[in-house]
């Protein structure tokens, strides 16, 4: 039988909201950016549509004259947004407030991978940095100072720290470490996720777990090879087994259930090697955090027309792997820190994953 409000939670995921939102994130890195909100008292990230079906009367998600007794009430805009750096850059182009209470950053706002030829099609990256609503490298001072801050004023718990691939090696797991050690100097004990592609020497790894980093995402998107390689392009030259490698140096370093990747649905994979994939990553002790593609504008798949899965679809594999992780003892909340401790881009959470 179908959890009615599981299967609203992936129509909201999908359709989103007629509804204005103060805090927002309409590009960026990763495969989601949307109106920041509390559903039901969790933070989710769902598309601003004013075409949606969906809408918002007395704090109550609306399904036309329908009550779908889910509630939802806008993040408030964050104080931090306000200020200043020392140097003079906005608080807003260094960091973002995701849902109530994290704190995200992009270190480095461009890619190797971004060329057209290259590009992963769901991705954003530098289309933030040319609409001016960032900067292309943040610095380790600047980070720390935003998150004093956004602690301070905000109540923020936790911090995300992706990065463009660079081009040396490390693949920006040098510079992650910098800003990791700066920001737990101006605020000791935040947990702070970091993300970065598997670093050429499995050693950053565990530099990153000794510059105070809680959590990592290693982020396949996809286990599927073809899919790989059409989404993907310049990433998938990535082999998987270094994929491997690196969640299992991961897990080694940071434990079990501190490790993530994100598991996109819609890519065109089958739902069932996908479930199966999910089922032998969290075997590793690497959380499975399974989101719906969503066509952010900018990216090429939105460009050539390409459309979210079905809600069905995404309810079929959330509740699948939500199963899987609950067999295992695994929740996302239990990373710590990180996309998956948040859980606002994807309905795992709510579906008790």
């Amino acid at each position: 039988m179908t959890d009615v409000r599981i299967m609203t939670r992936a129509e909201l995921a999908l359709r989103g909201v007629a509804l204005d939102t103060p805090v927002r994130r309409p590009e960026g890195a990763g495969p989601s950016g949307d109106g920041h909100v509390l559903l039901d008292g969790a933070g989710a990230a769902l598309p601003v549509n004013p075409d949606s079906p969906f809408t918002v009367r007395d704090g109550t998600v609306w399904l036309g004259e329908q009550d779908t007794g889910v509630t939802l009430v806008p993040v408030r805009r964050p104080r931090f947004y306000d200020l200043v750096t020392a140097d003079g850059v906005p608080y807003e182009r260094i960091a973002r407030l995701h849902g109530a209470d994290v704190l995200a950053t992009t270190v480095v706002q461009t890619c190797v991978r971004y060329g057209e030829a290259d590009r992963c099609r769901f991705c954003t990256i530098e289309e933030s940095l040319r609409s001016g609503a960032t900067t292309a490298a943040k610095t380790p001072a600047q980070l720390a100072e935003v998150a004093e801050a956004a602690v301070r004023l905000d109540g923020v718990r936790q911090m995300v720290m992706t990065t463009g691939t660079t081009a040396g090696p490390d693949r920006g797991a040098r510079n992650l470490a910098r800003c990791v050690r700066a920001v737990l100097e101006a605020v000791p004990g935040l947990p702070i996720q970091v993300q970065c592609e598997p670093p050429g020497d499995l050693a950053w790894i565990g530099a990153l777990r000794e510059a105070g980093a809680t959590a990592i995402g290693i982020h396949v998107e996809s286990l599927d090879e073809e899919v790989r390689r059409r989404w993907m392009p310049g990433k998938s030259s990535v082999p998987l087994r270094e994929y491997e490698a690196a969640w299992d140096e991961a897990v080694r370093v940071f434990g079990r259930n501190r490790v993530s990747t994100y598991l996109l649905v819609g890519l065109g994979e089958d739902p069932g090697e996908l479930i199966a994939g999910a089922g032998r990553l969290i075997d590793r002790g690497v959380y499975p955090f399974v989101v719906p593609f969503r066509p952010m504008r900018g990216t090429l798949a939105a460009r050539d027309g390409v459309g979210a899965p079905g809600a069905g679809l995404l309810r079929h594999v959330t509740e699948s792997v939500a199963a899987l992780l609950r067999a295992a003892g695994m929740r996302g909340a239990d990373q710590g820190a990180g996309c998956a401790a948040c859980g606002a881009c994807g309905v795992l959470s709510a579906a008790g994953g």
